[in-house]
């Protein structure tokens, strides 16, 4: 779900980018960058959401298994 946060985060930076420089109409700028705003704790919370996965999986689906990274 991370890489769709992200991707969504950088889709709303682009396109405010372009309509900031494209002088677009002043709404589809404050547009643009609210969901840049709301993209970050949106991706934010996916992080978190992620990070507990493989252990809520392992624990729903007994024939998963969880594989610690070694660091």
């Amino acid at each position: 779900m991370v890489p769709f946060a992200l991707a969504g985060v950088a889709a709303f930076a682009l396109a405010s980018l372009i309509t900031w420089l494209g002088h677009a109409p002043q709404s589809w700028v404050e547009i643009s960058v609210a969901g840049l705003v709301w993209g970050i704790p949106g991706t934010l919370t996916m992080v978190v959401h992620d990070r507990g996965r493989r252990r809520r999986r392992a624990l729903t689906h007994p024939d998963f298994q969880v594989v610690e990274d070694k660091p």
